[in-house]
């Protein structure tokens, strides 16, 4: 699937892959609200309304409120692309979000994940 075909992804259909992920592994929605806000800045609310409305998932990243500056810290591989070698400014922030979703799928502690 060529990027342009998942940034037209709406993020109602998008986000809960996510979540279900999560929750398959014992986590909870509220964490991964948690870590989604950490990377965003997007609040509950805020991510509440995206799930009920028509944005998709490139305009979700585009506009984040404040993406945090300590997502520079995420490092490793996802989906088996190592994520200091995506030259995407959008994309790397796409796989930052599915990097922190797989790391609490994991088992990971919030506090490493949220890189505190």
């Amino acid at each position: 699937m060529s990027s342009d075909k998942v940034f037209a992804m709406p993020f109602a259909k998008v986000f809960p892959l996510l979540i279900a992920k999560a929750e398959r592994k014992g986590r909870t929605r509220e964490e991964v609200y948690e870590v989604t806000s950490w990377l965003t800045g997007y609040t509950g609310e805020q991510l509440d309304a995206l799930l009920g409305s028509d944005a998709d998932y490139g305009t979700f990243l585009k506009e984040m409120p404040c993406p945090n500056e300590n997502r520079r810290k995420i490092t490793g591989s996802v989906c088996g692309v190592k994520v200091s070698e995506i030259d995407d400014p959008l994309m790397l922030e796409l796989r930052y979000l599915d990097k922190l979703v797989d790391e609490l799928a994991k088992g990971k502690p919030l506090e490493k994940i949220l890189r505190k």
